[in-house]
């Protein structure tokens, strides 16, 4: 009895060697998954890191586009606030071009003569100005000396005169037939002597206007034009 006591004890040992031989193995087994699951929380810790720095990167564009975006929803609206506003512009041109297209323009200046000294004479007699530079409109005729009115409006007239020797100079205006101003001085001796005037009147369409030497006075011009007559539309009424 005792030889089987001591073989089912030995026999008891083996199997606790076994078991502890399990458990070291269970051991060895447990702490190799420890590492293997420390080493994946790195590696998803690391992972997540990444994946969040991806997201940053990705969210970037995104907000740059937006903004992109925005400003080109504003250059649009720019764009076409400048177009209506070129196209208003364009438009008030155009009716200021045709405004000004349908304003009849109005303007001569003349000179006397080249023979010199014109005058004194015993009676008056109608200045004709023979030498014309500007005459829009065709108004001033020079083989009358008549400026024709066009169009009802206020006019801006003017006349220069010049004498070079002793005697009386003078002009007389004339609207129609009637003298609305007379401009003279006595020049006591020889040498070049000027005065001048200017008139600004309401005329209607068919009035004339000419300048007359009264009696007994002179001018002078020559190739310098001295004695001038010029007038010019200031606007339509």
């Amino acid at each position: 009895m005792v030889v089987e006591l001591k073989v089912e004890l030995r026999n008891m040992e083996a199997r606790v060697k076994d078991s502890e031989s399990q458990v070291n193995e269970l051991k060895t087994e447990l702490m190799v998954t420890k590492v293997q699951m420390e080493l994946l929380q790195r590696e998803n810790s690391v992972q997540a890191t990444q994946l969040i720095s991806l997201e940053t990167r990705l969210t970037a564009p995104e907000s740059k586009t937006s903004d992109l975006e925005k400003q080109n929803a504003d250059l649009q609206t720019r764009l076409s606030t400048s177009e209506s506003e070129l196209l208003v512009s364009k438009s008030r041109i155009d009716q200021l071009e045709r405004e000004n297209g349908e304003k009849p323009k109005v303007a001569f200046y003349t000179a006397l003569t080249n023979s010199g000294q014109v005058g004194p004479y015993n009676t008056d007699i109608t200045l004709k100005y023979s030498k014309v530079f500007t005459n829009i409109g065709n108004t001033y005729n020079p083989a009358t000396g008549f400026f024709t009115v066009p169009v009802k409006g206020v006019y801006n007239l003017q006349f220069t005169t010049c004498g070079n020797q002793s005697g009386s100079i003078g002009i007389n205006v004339y609207k129609n037939n009637q003298s609305i101003m007379h401009n003279g001085i006595w020049q006591s001796s020889g040498g070049d002597k000027y005065f001048t005037n200017s008139l600004v009147l309401e005329l209607i369409a068919g009035d004339e206007i000419h300048l007359v030497l009264p009696s007994g006075n002179f001018l002078y011009d020559d190739k310098d034009n001295y004695s001038t007559f010029s007038g010019t539309l200031l606007f339509p009424l």
